[in-house]
Parts: C-alpha cells; sequence; structure tokens
C-alpha cells in the first residue's frame, strides 16, 4: 500500500473538470441515468483535498458542461442487490427513458455465505435486457480489489468470479467497462472510507475520471 497524499488538483488519476468536458466535448447524451446500489450512488467519506461528491454526480457535473440541459436520474439505493434494483428502480429508470445508463455490477449479490453464481448471471441477465430496450449506451465498473470482506475467506475469489461475469455481460450488451479491479489507486492506503468498503471521495473522483476517459475512448471509435 502506498500514503503519497495528493490533492484533487495534484493527484495523476484526477481530470480538470475543463479538461474532461473537452474529451467528451461530442458526447450526444441528453438524459443521464443511474440505477443500483452505494456504488452507483457514490458512496463515501470525503477525503480532505478532494470534493465532497460522489463519482456519478461528478461525471453528470462534468457531462452538463457539454450538455447544459441534461436531464439526470440516480435511482441507486445503498444495500440493493441486483433483484432489488430490478424490483425497485427499474420502472422509473426506463420512465426517464435515458440515452445513456449506467448500471450496477451486483456487488451485494456477494454478500451471502454461498453465492449461487448462476442465479447472480440470471438476474443480471434480466438487468442488462431491460436495460437495452432503452436503447442508451450501457456503463458499468468492476470492483476494485481494495474491497474486501474479511469474513469471507474466498472473498477474492468471489470478486474475480462476479468481475468476469460483469465483463463477458458487458462484452455481450456493448456496455462501457471502466475496469477499477487492479487501478494502481488501489494500492493508497487512504483509498477506503472509515467503513473499509466504499472509496472514499479520493477514489471516487478518480472512478468519475476513468468514466470520462472510457466514454471518450468509445466516442473516438464511433468516428474511425
Amino acid at each position: 500500500m502506498t500514503s503519497t497524499s495528493f490533492t484533487e488538483e495534484t493527484d495523476p488519476f484526477c481530470l480538470a473538470t475543463v479538461d474532461a468536458a473537452a474529451m467528451l466535448f461530442d458526447a450526444p447524451w441528453q438524459r443521464y441515468a443511474v440505477i443500483g446500489d452505494s456504488l452507483s450512488a457514490g458512496t463515501g467519506d470525503k477525503s480532505v483535498g478532494y470534493g465532497d461528491q460522489g463519482w456519478s454526480d461528478r461525471f453528470a457535473h462534468i457531462l452538463r458542461q457539454v450538455r447544459p440541459d441534461l436531464a439526470y436520474l440516480n435511482t441507486a439505493i445503498i444495500g440493493a442487490t441486483t433483484v432489488d434494483t430490478l424490483d425497485h428502480q427499474m420502472d422509473k429508470m426506463r420512465d426517464f427513458a435515458p440515452d445513456l445508463l449506467h448500471i450496477p455490477c451486483g456487488a451485494n449479490d456477494l454478500l451471502h455465505r454461498s453465492p449461487d453464481f448462476g442465479e447472480i448471471e440470471q438476474n443480471m441477465r434480466k438487468m442488462y435486457d431491460l436495460a437495452a430496450e432503452t436503447g442508451a449506451q450501457l456503463t458499468t465498473f468492476t470492483l476494485g480489489r481494495s474491497y474486501v470482506v474479511p469474513v469471507f475467506s474466498d472473498w477474492t475469489e468471489r470478486v474475480l468470479t462476479l468481475n468476469d461475469l460483469t465483463r463477458a455481460l458487458a462484452d455481450e450488451y456493448d456496455a462501457v467497462v471502466v475496469d477499477m479491479w487492479d487501478h494502481p489507486v488501489n494500492s493508497r492506503e487512504n483509498l477506503l472510507s472509515a467503513d473499509h468498503i466504499h472509496f472514499s471521495t479520493q477514489g471516487q473522483a478518480v472512478m468519475a475520471s476513468e468514466m470520462v476517459k472510457a466514454l471518450a475512448a468509445t466516442l473516438a471509435r464511433r468516428t474511425l
């Protein structure tokens, strides 16, 4: 683990708002929705030197520099499983009719004595099916390696399996994956909040920047 201290202005993984907006200058999206759990919500403690915002609100702010009339909906609920998201958030999302939609990677589905990955895949596929029906560009994250639940001795294997599932489904549905599993930010000692689960706002700022980079790369490929 590294203990190097940064601020938002000096962090090598953080984009300044003006630079991030420039990377998305040709972004077509006007209706941005986020569904899911605390990861989708951008839950995390404030880090000294970083703004007090989660990644999703940060990204919406950046996109508004390009699309001032951007409509933004975030229905994420802390603790929500994939089933919870299907049962309680999909109708609101569909009514909103997004053209850019972030979907969860099922982190809370791992918090069982013996996760059923067949069932997890089935539920995630339902979520992807409904999300794809909107015609929106889909995005998602993989879980970072710094997120550990010590009570489960096989936690790393659980996360690796879920991340592989996330990547496979995202590839099938043309979703943009922001892969946080082995991102260098995972090595920072002060990355996690006091609960040792959620990224602090330092991590949230990095996640927002990585989302910008991933979507900018997607837009660039469309113009080739």
